[in-house]
C-alpha cells in the first residue's frame, strides 16, 4: 500500500486525528426522498430516504464538502461514506447490485479531498479509511427470542459481503480499512478473515483499524465480551490499531481504553460520541466539553488516534485537534 510508510511515520510522531460524524453533518442538508434519489434513481420502486451511502452517487458534492470540513478542522484520517456499504445492509433498499460502485465512488471522493489537502501541506499527509460497518445482522445472536439457536446470517455470507466491500474500498483508493462499531465480534472476525484473504490474493499488507463498541455500563459489547476479551479475539492479525467508538461519551469510555492501552501491542484509537443522547436522541456536548474529557486520555498516554462519533462536528474535531497537538502519542508496548 503506497501510503503505508507515511502513515506509520505519522503515527510514530504524533496523535492522529480521525474525523467526526458523517450522519450528523448530512442531517444539516435536510435531504428529502427526491434528493436521495437524484436523477438516476428517480423511478426506483422502493423508498431510499435514509440511505446515506447512496448520497455518494446522488449528492457527491455534499459528501465531499463534509470531508473537506473535517480536513480543514485538522483531521489526518477521513472515513469513507460507506458505513452500510454491504449487500446485507443494502438489501433494505433493494440496492445490493450497487455495492461495489457505492464503495468505489465513496473512496474516490474521500481520496480526492485528502489528496488536495496533502498537496497543500505535504508535511501533514491525509489518509482515507474505508469504513466497514457491522451490518444489521449478527452472527452470534438470535433475532428471535423464541428460538435462541436461530441465526439470520452465516459467517460465510458475512465474509463474502465484507470481501466485496473491502475490495471496492481498496480499488477506490483507501489507505486503511476500518472495521468499526463492532457489537458482535464474530461479524468482525468475518470481516478480518475477508481482508486477510485479500492481503494474500493481492500480495499486499493492508493497514487495518478495528473499533468495537461498548454498549452500556456493563462494559461489554452486545455479544457479551469485555474489553480485554474483545482485544484477544481480534489480535490474531497484525492490526494498525484497536479501539472503541460510539455508544458512550468520552468520560464513560476511559476505563475500557485503559484496558486496551495496557494490554495491546497495537496503536489505540478512540472516537466517542458527543456525550450520551438526550431524550430527543440529540447530542448536547459542546466541543469544549468533549475536548476537556479527552484530555484525560492524553494525560494518561492512552491513545494514538482520536476522533468523534455520533453528534460530533468539525468544531468538535478542531477542539480535539487543538488539544492533542500538545501531547505525545501512546508508546507502543512490546510483548515477548
Amino acid at each position: 500500500m503506497k501510503n503505508s510508510e507515511q502513515l506509520y511515520k505519522a503515527l510514530s510522531e504524533r496523535i492522529l486525528i480521525l474525523d467526526g460524524a458523517m450522519g450528523t453533518m448530512l442531517q444539516r442538508y435536510k435531504f428529502e426522498e427526491e434528493d436521495y434519489r437524484g436523477e438516476r434513481f428517480k423511478d426506483w420502486e422502493h423508498p431510499v430516504k435514509g440511505n446515506n451511502d447512496l448520497l455518494s452517487l446522488t449528492q457527491p458534492q455534499a459528501i465531499e464538502e463534509v470531508h473537506k470540513k473535517y480536513l480543514e478542522a485538522g483531521a489526518d484520517i477521513i472515513e469513507t461514506n460507506t458505513f452500510s456499504g454491504t449487500t446485507i445492509a443494502m438489501a433494505d433498499y433493494h440496492m445490493e447490485e450497487l455495492v461495489y460502485e457505492l464503495n468505489y465512488e465513496s473512496a474516490k471522493i474521500a481520496r480526492k479531498a485528502c489528496d488536495e489537502f496533502t498537496a497543500k501541506n505535504p508535511d501533514k499527509p491525509r489518509f482515507v479509511a474505508g469504513s466497514i460497518g457491522p451490518t444489521n445482522r449478527t452472527a452470534s445472536l438470535s433475532p428471535d427470542v423464541n428460538d435462541p439457536g436461530y441465526r439470520a446470517i452465516t459467517f460465510d455470507e458475512l465474509r463474502m459481503a465484507y470481501k466485496q466491500q473491502s475490495e471496492a474500498l481498496l480499488d477506490g483508493g483507501s489507505d486503511i480499512l476500518l472495521v468499526e462499531t463492532i457489537f458482535d465480534t464474530l461479524n468482525a472476525k468475518a470481516a478480518l478473515f475477508a481482508i486477510d484473504e485479500i492481503q494474500d490474493e493481492r500480495g499486499i499488507k493492508i493497514p487495518i483499524m478495528v473499533s468495537g463498541t461498548i454498549t452500556d455500563a456493563s462494559g461489554r459489547t452486545l455479544s457479551g465480551q469485555t474489553a480485554e476479551a474483545f482485544l484477544i479475539s481480534v489480535s490474531h492479525l497484525n492490526l494498525l490499531s484497536v479501539g472503541f467508538n460510539c455508544a458512550l461519551g468520552a468520560n464513560q469510555l476511559t476505563p475500557y481504553l485503559e484496558t486496551l492501552a495496557h494490554n495491546s501491542e497495537f496503536h489505540v484509537s478512540a472516537y466517542p460520541n458527543a456525550g450520551l443522547p438526550n431524550a430527543f436522541g440529540k447530542y448536547d456536548e459542546t466541543p469544549e466539553d468533549m475536548a476537556s474529557q479527552i484530555k484525560e486520555y492524553v494525560e494518561k498516554g492512552l491513545i494514538n488516534i482520536i476522533g468523534g462519533c455520533c453528534g460530533t462536528t468539525p468544531d468538535h474535531i478542531k477542539a480535539i485537534a487543538d488539544l492533542v497537538e500538545k501531547y505525545k502519542p501512546r508508546k507502543l508496548k512490546e510483548f515477548v
